[in-house]
Formats: structure tokens, C-alpha cells, sequence
């Protein structure tokens, strides 16, 4: 199981840049595969890097093995045939180490800050998602028709060629699911909710699909590892008091009443802790029981915890969980 790094945006990133750039130096070091960068633009209050983009290169010139990934790009706020030139640069000058997640993006205030219609998201998703792997795949925007406009269409599923960089999906709804499945695609499962609505999807729209389709995909955990349960413990109780505020500051903010969230249905949906030997357990149970070929951890709460608290946990899981897993997969 390829094991990722996640949770590093919005108010994790309020930090002088050298350091928040040195996390993803010490994370090359210690043997995570990968770090995935959420797209928020025109947040309120301002955040420091809405550009994935532009974060994955700083990233990318300071490592030597760290792949970086999009978590997600909002496709149909994008030009599909520059954003193709963008992402061929960074695969180029990185050595092949970009991961792309796309969506269709669900905040109507940022489609209407560019002036684009929510309205035409999926459309201009699909249409673009095509454009995007065509001009990945050959190299190439060229067409007969002329000139490419958002107003043309391009009706179902078309094969296209295995395109490099790898590209995910994320998404809850059938017509999204079912565009990942049609055109074999991999998922990025989300972790607020927690994957089980999207498997249900999934397994509705293609049950015999379902394997396949896993174990090409991401999902992602909460990770509080200590060197024994009852330090594990101690960073635990903060970090589930914080999320919960903060569900209820969102729910707050979207004119809504928070969805009470029984404590032993979090944990074992959205969480990986102990000590080392229970994480480890943990995340072998999680593989065999899903068939997942990549997870995603969250060592900061999404912010919620501090990064020296995030990257105590980082040493700590790269010290005692990643060899095993390692040894596990070349024995």
C-alpha cells in the first residue's frame, strides 16, 4: 500500500514558508511516497497558496523521490488545454512525479467570482477532462474543427490513451462515479465524509468493477500514533475537541445545525491510532478488508494540530510503521 500525506492546507499552511516547505523535505526523507495539495480559490480568509500548481514546484525542486498531487484541481474553473501545458511542465521538470486529481467543485461563490456559470460545471468538467487527457496523451491541442471553445461538446466516454501523469477523480455523486468508472479511472476517496457513500455509489453503478477500481484508488485516515495507546491517547482528545468545534464553526457558517457524530463510529471510520504496533494492525486490517492501493494521512487534524505535533508523528510512523509495511510488500 502506498502510503501519502494529506491535511496540509487552509489553516495548516499559515506558517513562515521555509518551514512549511522544510515538512515536505523531512517527509522525502523519511520514506512517504507522496503529498496531496488541495485547490481553494478565493478563500475568505486569504490563504497563502491557492495554486497547487505553483506549490508543487517549490516542492518538487526541494526533494528527490516526494510525488505531489492535486486534491483536487476544480477542472471547469480551468482552460483544460494551457492546464495540460502546466501539468506536462511540472511531470517534465520533476522526473515523472505529479499526480493529478480532478473535480467538478461544489462552492457556486468562487464559479461566480470568475463569472463561469455553476450551472455548467459538469458539462464543462466532462468536456474538459477529455480536452485535458487528449492534449497529455499526444502532445497535441491540434483539431479540424478550429479553434476549441467550452460551448462544444463531446458526448460520452472516449477512449484515450493511458495518460502520464496518473489522474484521479473526486466526487460523491452517481454521474461523477459513474464518469470515473466509464472512463477507468481511479478514485480519491474523501475523508469528511468518510468513503462509504462513495462505495455505495460505486458499487451500485459497477459491483463487479469494484476491486479493480480500489485497488487503483486513495482513501485517507486520521493518524495519531504514539510510542504507547496512552500517549496516542493524550494527542487523541485535543484533536477530536478541535474537529468537532470546527464542524460546528462550518455548520455555522453554512446556516445549518452540525450532525451530532457518535464518538466509536469516528474512530473507526475516519481514524488510524495507538502506538505503533495498533497503527500498523490498523492499516493492514484497512488494506485487507478494502483492498486499497493507496492511503492518505492525516497527521495535523487538517490543521488542527500543530506541525511540530503533526511531524513528531511523522518521525514516529516512518520509524516504526513504514519498515514493516515495506518488508510486508518485499519480503
Amino acid at each position: 500500500m502506498r502510503i501519502d500525506l494529506a491535511g496540509w492546507t487552509r489553516e495548516a499552511t499559515d506558517m513562515d514558508p521555509r518551514a512549511f516547505l522544510s515538512i515536505f523535505e523531512e517527509a522525502d526523507r523519511l520514506g512517504f511516497e507522496g503529498v496531496w495539495f488541495n485547490e481553494f480559490r478565493f478563500h475568505q480568509p486569504r490563504i497563502p497558496y491557492p495554486s497547487p500548481h505553483l506549490l508543487a514546484a517549490a516542492i518538487l525542486a526541494r526533494t528527490e523521490r516526494l510525488r505531489v498531487g492535486t486534491s483536487i484541481l476544480v477542472l471547469p474553473l480551468h482552460h483544460p488545454l494551457l492546464l495540460a501545458e502546466e501539468i506536462g511542465q511540472l511531470d517534465h521538470q520533476s522526473g515523472g512525479r505529479i499526480d493529478v486529481g480532478i473535480g467538478r467543485g461544489t462552492a457556486p461563490e468562487t464559479f461566480a467570482t470568475l463569472g463561469v456559470p455553476h450551472a455548467e460545471a459538469r458539462a464543462r468538467f466532462e468536456t474538459g477532462f477529455h480536452l485535458l487527457t487528449q492534449a497529455l496523451s499526444t502532445g497535441s491541442a491540434s483539431s479540424d474543427r478550429g479553434p476549441w471553445r467550452f460551448s462544444d461538446t463531446i458526448v460520452g466516454p472516449r477512449p484515450v490513451q493511458t495518460p502520464h501523469p496518473p489522474i484521479y477523480v473526486a466526487g460523491s455523486t452517481p454521474e461523477t462515479i459513474g464518469f470515473a468508472v466509464d472512463n477507468d479511472l481511479p478514485l480519491l476517496f474523501s475523508l469528511e465524509p468518510p468513503e462509504g457513500r462513495q462505495l455505495g455509489v460505486l458499487r451500485a453503478i459497477a459491483d463487479d468493477r469494484v476491486p479493480s477500481v480500489i485497488a487503483r484508488s486513495s482513501l485517507s485516515r486520521y493518524v495519531v500514533i504514539g510510542r504507547t495507546t496512552a500517549a496516542a491517547a493524550e494527542e487523541l482528545e485535543p484533536l477530536l475537541a478541535g474537529l468537532d468545534e470546527r464542524r460546528r464553526r462550518f455548520a455555522l457558517q453554512q446556516g445549518r445545525e452540525a450532525a451530532a457524530v457518535d464518538r466509536e463510529t469516528l474512530l473507526a471510520e475516519r481514524f488510524i491510532w495507538g502506538n505503533p504496533a495498533d497503527c500498523l494492525a490498523a492499516i493492514r486490517d484497512l488494506g485487507a478488508r478494502t483492498g486499497i492501493g493507496a492511503l492518505r494521512c492525516v497527521f495535523n487534524g487538517n490543521g488542527v494540530l500543530d506541525p511540530a505535533a503533526a511531524l513528531s508523528m511523522m518521525r514516529l510512523f516512518a520509524e516504526a510503521v513504514l519498515p514493516s509495511l515495506r518488508l510486508a510488500e518485499n519480503p
